[in-house]
């Protein structure tokens, strides 16, 4: 398998964090070589201490310069040309190692489902996907033009497409991948943070209201923490950039080592299933049909 090249400097946090979540990715996983770009001397001291099986799997690429979260991702890429994301996505480009977007025609949500419907398969290992167009309502005369248009298009796509939904079907269970353009999709995860945070907090205010409620918290403490596990967004962190020509991950800027690890894990499985492959395939095929 070629390594996966991880930009280890761009992020919310400090590059150590990051660091540690790649030692973690290639702990868990015995045949994963990756390509650590960033800072040399932080890169090669986070791998100083560990065995040589897992030392040995990590290549240290060196760049001088840092993306920010203030800066334009379109300039950054163009005239940041030695910073750690550039370096990544180059190594990339170049074969050596592993789009996004806020507005869509009706022919990309096409084409996005097709897309989302392979990760689902080929990461997830959902075997028929089932595919939603995220809109105000379910009924067919609902939505501007631009999703009535997507909704023709995907009702003869031959994917396993069940219509119309809400925002309030994405945790239904009822589908496996929900079809939308970069900026409804950033807004609604953004929205689903929020309320996940929200709940989170006013648990613990309630838990600690009063002596009877902190002895209530020690009660439940079991059930909360089998919850909490479960909903961890820790566990589904890492986006597939997909309609590129190569496998690119998206991690949360605020990825902890768990998370970032949980990223890594993802390249890894979308490289052993060739994902780029299959969806090149796919794309020939759904082209072939219009």
């Amino acid at each position: 398998m070629l390594p996966v090249a991880i930009d280890v400097m761009s992020g919310d946090h400090e590059p150590r964090e990051y660091l540690a979540g790649a030692v973690r990715a290639l702990r868990a996983d015995p045949e994963l070589r990756t390509q650590l770009v960033g800072d040399p001397q932080l890169i090669s001291a986070a791998l100083a201490g560990l065995p040589e099986p897992v030392r040995s799997r990590a290549t240290v690429v060196g760049a001088s310069q840092v993306v920010s979260m203030q800066d334009k991702p379109r300039e950054a890429i163009r005239h940041k040309k030695q910073s750690s994301m550039r370096v990544a996505v180059d190594l990339v480009q170049a074969g050596t190692a592993l789009g996004a977007n806020t507005k869509a025609t009706p022919e990309q949500l096409r084409q996005f489902a097709a897309m989302g419907a392979i990760i689902a398969r080929d990461v997830y290992g959902v075997a028929n996907p089932r595919i939603g167009l995220l809109n105000i309502g379910e009924e067919d005369m609902k939505g501007h033009e631009l999703v009535q248009a997507a909704q023709a298009l995907l009702a003869r796509s031959g994917l396993n497409y069940v219509g119309f939904v809400e925002g309030d079907d994405i945790f239904s269970g009822d589908v496996d991948v929900v079809v939308t353009d970069g900026f409804t999709g950033n807004v609604a995860l953004k929205t689903m943070e929020g309320v996940a945070g929200l709940i989170a907090d006013r648990l613990r205010q309630e838990f600690r209201a009063s002596w009877l409620d902190r002895l209530a918290g020690a009660v439940a403490a079991p059930v909360l923490r089998r919850a909490a596990a479960g909903l961890d967004p820790r566990r589904y962190n890492g986006a597939c950039m997909v309609g590129l020509d190569g496998i690119v991950v998206k991690s949360h800027g605020r990825a902890d080592g768990v998370a970032f690890a949980r990223a890594i894990g993802t390249a890894a499985l979308a490289v052993r299933h060739a994902l780029t492959a299959h969806i090149a395939q796919a794309m020939r095929a759904q082209g072939s049909t219009t």
